[in-house]
């Protein structure tokens, strides 16, 4: 059926696909400066599988720290972090169990974080990080 919209002009969450994109690409590099400042080691980055996928794999001292990165440009819809469902962190723990069982990497701790950017119009983003929530 045709919708009259043209595909470069595809939406998501109300957004053109392409912008959308920009905005999580931003979000990802940014959450990973932020992980890196902090000490841990990036090991993967938007590591997919038949599952899903993972936004970053990173090692934090003996721990193994499967990452979300949510990305907005406002809080008019409630702040990125509050966008990571329940259903999504029970996915991400599955998603940790695959990327350890590729990698045959033996790891006895795993966590599950949630860094979320905040990016507005004018000034620095903000970033928040959740330690542990899944």
């Amino acid at each position: 059926m045709d919708t009259g919209t043209p595909p470069s002009a595809a939406t998501t969450s109300g957004m053109p696909h392409r912008v959308a994109a920009a905005v999580g690409g931003y979000g990802e590099r940014m959450a990973e400066r932020f992980l890196r400042e902090r000490g841990l080691v990036i090991l993967d980055r938007n590591w997919r599988c038949a599952f899903g996928e993972i936004d970053l794999v990173a090692r934090d001292g003996g721990c193994l720290v499967v990452c979300e990165v949510k990305t907005r440009r406002g809080a008019a819809f409630g702040t990125p972090v509050e966008a990571v469902t329940r259903e999504k962190l029970t996915r991400l723990r599955r998603l940790a169990a695959a990327w350890l069982a590729e990698h045959e990497v033996a790891c006895p701790d795993v966590r599950v974080d949630v860094v979320g950017v905040l990016r507005p119009r004018a000034g620095p983003c903000l970033v928040e990080h959740l330690v542990g929530v899944g």
